[in-house]
């Protein structure tokens, strides 16, 4: 499942990611067992100084068929940014990375899929920008880029958000469906608690205050806490494995906060 969480702040953008990839063993006659590997590379970047202002995190599925996102960056640049060797807009990268993701879905997985979308967080500067832009999209069902926070700053989250939602909205995602059910509400009662509620318990962060130091602290802090808490549940332990952290501005680009690296035996 993984956590991904993209900070759009006044001074730059921040993304930041696990690294545990979850998937299933099966056998016949005997239940799914979840394995886990927590060195995956959920935050991407592409080579070459006219790319450099653009960055993407990844949650939900996490492979195409049995291949990670970060795996076809290599491929993605030679197809797609090779044809267009000059700095993009940050809704033209997106385009281009939901294009390149939706064709690789395509000619992998097979019909009938019923699991979840691979979802990507796009984030950075466009060419003559005074702020930031992020824009998220999923394949294969969402693919349209959407555009998140146009008009001012805030946090794009995703993946297993049970304690990130606990910390900023006050409540588990699962309540608005289980207070529709046991109080027998329609849909306009649902979003009228739902928006009473966010009213009432959201955590008061002043987006447009935040420097960029808070902005990365915010996001490592959610992430870290998820881990943490995974680790005393008996619950999917869906998100472990270093933490990558990236920032983006207007003048450097993506500059990695940390970053795992390879390693040999550590003594």
């Amino acid at each position: 499942m993984s956590l991904a969480i993209a900070v759009k702040g006044t001074e730059g953008i921040v993304l930041a990611a696990d690294s545990r990839v979850t998937l299933e063993a099966r056998k016949q006659g005997a239940p799914p067992l979840p394995i886990t590997f927590d060195n995956a590379t959920k935050l991407l970047s592409f080579s070459g100084d006219e790319h450099k202002y653009v960055g993407a995190i990844t949650y939900g599925a996490a492979v195409i068929g049995s291949r990670t996102a970060h795996s076809f960056v290599s491929e993605f640049e030679q197809t797609m940014l090779s044809e267009k060797p000059r700095r993009l807009s940050i809704k033209e990268y997106a385009g281009s990375l939901s294009s390149f993701f939706l064709k690789q879905w395509r000619e992998t997985v097979l019909g009938g899929y019923t699991g979840p979308d691979m979802t990507f967080v796009v984030g950075g500067y466009s060419p003559g920008s005074a702020y930031g832009e992020i824009f998220l999209f999923s394949v294969p069902n969402r693919p349209d880029p959407e555009p998140q926070h146009e008009n001012g700053f805030g946090m794009t989250w995703g993946g297993q958000l049970e304690v990130v939602s606990r910390l900023i909205h006050g409540f588990d995602p699962q309540l608005m469906g289980i207070a529709q059910r046991v109080l027998n509400l329609d849909d306009k009662q649902t979003q009228a608690l739902l928006a009473e509620l966010r009213s009432k318990l959201q955590y008061p962060i002043p987006w447009e205050v935040l420097a960029m130091q808070d902005c990365v602290d915010l996001a490592t802090f959610l992430i870290r806490s998820t881990m943490t808490a995974q680790r005393m549940a008996v619950a999917l332990r869906g998100v472990g494995g270093a933490i990558d952290v990236a920032t983006i501005t207007r003048t450097r680009g993506i500059e990695y906060v940390q970053q795992k690296k390879i390693h040999g035996e550590v003594m």
